[in-house]
C-alpha cells in the first residue's frame, strides 16, 4: 500500500470516529423526555422471535449506543473502514443464575419469598388474564434470562392475581401512550397517593437494556427514573411508537403478540387524574375503566 493509501485510510479512520462522537454527544445532549415512568414506569418482529434485535449481550452488560447505529446505510467513506459496527455477539454459554437482593427502600410491598436463581431456559410465552381477555407476551429467557425468571416466580405464586394496573397513560395527558401493572397495592381510584410505588419486595439488575426501542406492544419493567437495577413486579406495555422517545433505561421483557386492542378499548373512556400523586408526575392516571389482572401464567 502506497503512502497516500495509508494516509486516506487514516484520514477515513479519524473522519468516523469523529462521526461516532458527535452522534453520541448528541444523544447525551437530548434533553429527557421521560415522563415519570414506573416506579412508580413498530419494532420490526422477525420470524420465529419477538425481538428486532434477539442477540444478547452478556450477562452483566448491555447493548452499546454505537450497536444502534448498524442498521444505517453506510456511506462510501463508512464502507472504507476495517472496522464496521457491529451488534454484540451472543455470549450465553452454560447454565444461568441470577441475583435478586431484598428490596430496602420504603414503600409498599407484597413479598412471596425470593425467585430461585436457576433459570428455565424453555419459557417462551407470560399470558396476562384480565378482566377483559387475555394479553399474551412473547417473551425470551435468552435475552432477558432474569426478568422472564422473576415473572416466572411471581405468576406461580400468584402475586399478581386480583391486582389493578393503576397507570394508563395517554398522549394527551404527557405525550406518552402505554398500560402500567404490577403494583400489588395499587388502588388504581385516583385517590390513593402511593400507586406506583409497589414491589415484591425485591429487585434485580437490569437486562437488554438500549437493545429494543419501547414501539407498539414492547413490554419493559419499570424502576425509579435514574434508579439502575431496581426492577421489581412492575411492568409497562406500550401502546404507540411514538414511545421510541422514552430513554433506553428500562429492561425490555417481550412483545404484545395479541390483546392490545382490549387495553385501547378501555383507553376510550378515558382516565382519572390524581393531583396528590406522590411521585411528582403531575398525578397519576387511572384507567376510569378498571383492568383488573386474575392471573398471569408464564409458559
Amino acid at each position: 500500500m502506497s503512502g497516500d493509501d495509508d494516509d486516506r485510510q487514516s484520514e477515513l479512520a479519524r473522519q468516523h470516529k469523529e462521526r461516532q462522537q458527535q452522534r453520541a454527544a448528541e444523544q447525551s445532549s437530548k434533553a429527557r423526555r421521560n415522563t415519570f415512568i414506573g416506579a412508580g414506569l413498530a419494532v420490526a418482529v422477525v420470524a420465529g422471535g419477538i425481538f428486532a434485535v434477539t442477540t444478547l449481550v452478556n450477562n452483566e452488560s448491555s447493548a452499546t449506543p454505537e450497536a444502534a447505529e448498524v442498521s444505517e446505510s453506510p456511506s462510501p467513506e463508512e464502507e472504507a473502514d476495517d472496522s464496521p459496527l457491529a451488534l454484540p455477539t451472543p455470549t450465553m454459554t452454560g447454565p444461568v443464575t441470577c441475583e435478586y437482593k431484598k428490596d430496602t427502600s420504603d414503600v409498599p410491598m407484597k413479598f412471596v419469598g425470593m425467585p430461585p436463581k436457576k433459570v428455565n431456559m424453555k419459557l417462551s410465552k407470560m399470558t396476562v388474564t384480565t378482566n377483559h381477555g387475555d394479553i399474551v407476551i412473547e417473551v425470551d429467557p435468552q435475552l432477558t434470562p432474569c426478568s422472564v425468571n422473576s415473572m416466572a416466580f411471581l405468576a406461580k405464586k400468584g402475586f399478581y392475581e386480583n391486582t389493578k394496573c393503576h397507570r394508563l397513560v395517554k398522549p394527551e395527558v404527557s405525550g406518552l401512550y402505554l398500560l402500567q401493572c404490577g403494583d400489588p397495592k395499587a388502588k388504581a381510584d385516583g385517590k390513593n397517593p402511593t400507586d406506583g410505588q409497589g414491589t415484591a419486595g425485591y429487585v434485580y439488575r437490569d437486562e437488554a437494556v438500549g437493545v429494543v426501542p419501547y414501539g407498539r406492544g414492547v413490554v419493559f419493567l419499570t424502576q425509579p427514573l435514574d434508579a439502575a437495577g431496581q426492577n421489581s413486579s412492575q411492568f409497562a406495555i406500550s401502546l404507540s411508537d411514538e414511545n421510541v422517545q422514552i430513554d433506553p433505561v428500562y429492561s425490555v421483557l417481550g412483545m404484545v403478540t395479541s390483546g392490545l386492542e382490549i387495553i385501547d378499548k378501555v383507553a376510550e373512556d378515558g382516565v382519572i387524574v390524581n393531583e396528590d400523586d406522590i411521585t411528582g408526575d403531575g398525578g397519576s392516571t387511572a384507567p376510569k375503566t378498571p383492568i383488573i389482572i386474575k392471573k398471569v401464567k408464564v409458559s
